[in-house]
């Protein structure tokens, strides 16, 4: 079946992908930027990327017509766009319009479990979309979830951080709300077992997984699973304002994703439609079961793909990929370049480790004071992490960096700047060899918005020497001690 995929880049698309190739279907994954879709070499060759982009008219020219189904995995949660709303509802529409010029014959959309009377704005949002795309001539079949669990999932890390970051939460009432979570594994069951199923095409259902709970019961499951001992006090004053200020500083999440959050949350999302279990049965896995596969993923370094990937974690344009060139006029920059003795592959690893868990190799207590800074005017933080403590490639986050490039073969990794700054900032690591021996080049280049963008350059620049001389020193050094000591044992 050739199947049109959108949201390829998301969190359940790029997880969703490799199943659909792997049943044998023929895939077109839309994306605004293709120079920003990475794939691995054994899916390149099994599907067809073409560019769309749903919030500009005729942004759907280039897509093909000749599809049997398509998947709507589309949202604007946390994009921090005032009119969110009507933005889903424009992309919608266009999406109805060019399904009515295909041969599909079903779109399936994952939507959000909505059955109270007053719905958050953004499970309105959802609902509204439904009866979009339920215009279009392609049958609709939509599946309704609540909180997914799975590694990387927005649900999953926020409930992580909390767990993880506070033995004692003073946490809002909407805690006392009901949720049934589900697993990653069981969305994307669903998502592979209703396409092509004639018996779904019009329907509408709600899948959740065995378990009825409370976001406290959650946190306190979650805290067993990790054996950690934790105390929760719900105090009513917490506004859905503070709580979701709450969440921005203790979290990873950005301020407008924890707004949508919290607005949603204070809705009980429990399945009361069980109809699925009649067309598709099937067994779902139980809350600590999910959690504990999520922190199996996480152990193991195989997290597929996280909330992070999506640009709405961040401050980054659509047009990120057009920042790969370091531009060289109109800019402050710190160039530090070091000669070492170490094999280049080693050093290459220590860049590729770098932020997350690792740190940043010189003063992390600065880099922490500064990521805290980034949190109080609104940034991301330092709080997102990264998605592997080894692997990168383009599009991933780095803490408060975007990763523009990532090029092993030819040593070079370029990150772009997601923290609020009066200006844009690039770093860039990269390994040469020349005749006289291999060189580390640490290159931070800052293009400053007017005089407040060239202050706060001069501001910074005693901390810039402290940091950035140590750093590619750290950086080449790193894990040498440790590594003449275990051949000298050996």
């Amino acid at each position: 079946m050739k199947i049109l995929l959108t949201g390829a880049n998301g969190y359940i698309g790029k997880r969703l992908l490799p199943l659909l190739v792997e049943l044998g279907h023929e895939v077109v994954c839309v994306v605004r930027d293709p120079r920003r879709f990475h794939l691995p070499d054994t899916l390149k060759e099994k599907l067809h990327i073409v560019k769309g982009d749903l919030l500009q008219p005729g942004g759907l020219n280039e897509l093909p017509t000749a599809i049997e189904a398509a998947f709507y995995l589309v949202h604007s949660m946390g994009s921090g766009r005032d009119d969110f709303s009507e933005a889903e509802q424009e992309a919608a529409q266009r999406f109805a319009a060019y399904l009515d010029t295909t041969a599909a014959k079903q779109v399936i959309y994952l939507s959000g479990i909505s059955n109270d009377r007053q719905l958050s704005k953004h499970l309105a949002s959802r609902r509204r979309v439904e009866d979009v795309l339920a215009t279009a001539r392609a049958s609709l079949t939509v599946l309704r979830a609540a909180i997914i669990i799975g590694s990387g999932s927005a649900s999953f890390e926020i409930i992580r951080d909390l767990v993880e970051k506070l033995p004692v939460m003073v946490t809002p009432k909407w805690l006392n709300s009901r949720c049934q979570p589900i697993a990653i594994r069981d969305v994307l069951f669903y998502l592979t077992e209703v396409l092509g199923r004639e018996a779904c095409y019009g329907r509408r259902f709600e899948i959740g997984g065995p378990d009825v709970l409370t976001y406290r019961q959650m946190l306190l499951k979650l805290a067993e699973v990790r054996h950690l001992k934790r105390y929760i006090v719900t105090l009513p004053v917490l506004t859905p304002r503070l709580s979701s200020y709450w969440l921005y500083f203790v979290t990873s999440t950005n301020y407008s994703l924890s707004q949508s959050l919290v607005d949603s949350l204070r809705n009980d999302a429990v399945v009361r439609d069980h109809s699925i279990d009649k067309v598709i049965p099937h067994r779902c896995t139980p809350y600590t079961e999910a959690v504990s596969l999520a922190f199996s993923k996480i152990e193991q370094n195989s997290v597929v793909s996280s909330w992070t990937d999506s640009l709405v974690s961040g401050t980054m344009p659509l047009n990120y990929m057009d920042f790969v060139q370091v531009p060289a006029y109109g800019v402050l920059t710190d160039r530090q370049r070091v000669k070492f003795d170490r094999p280049p592959g080693e050093v290459l690893a220590n860049i590729w480790s770098i932020g997350g868990e690792r740190g940043w190799y010189k003063t992390d207590f600065l880099w922490r004071i500064r990521g805290l800074l980034d949190k109080m005017v609104g940034g991301v933080g330092l709080r997102r992490g990264r998605r592997s403590p080894h692997h990168v490639e383009a599009g991933d986050t780095i803490d408060f960096w975007r990763v523009l490039v990532a090029d092993r073969q030819h040593r070079r990794l370029l990150l772009y700047a997601e923290m609020k700054l009066p200006g844009e900032a690039w770093l860039q690591f990269k390994i040469s060899e020349e005749p006289d021996g291999n060189y580390l080049e640490q290159l931070a280049v800052y293009r400053p918005n007017g005089l407040l963008g060239r202050l706060y350059w001069y501001a910074v620049l005693p901390f810039h020497f402290i940091i950035f001389g140590g750093m590619v020193r750290n950086i080449i050094r790193y894990g040498a001690e440790e590594e003449t000591q275990r051949q000298h044992s050996g």
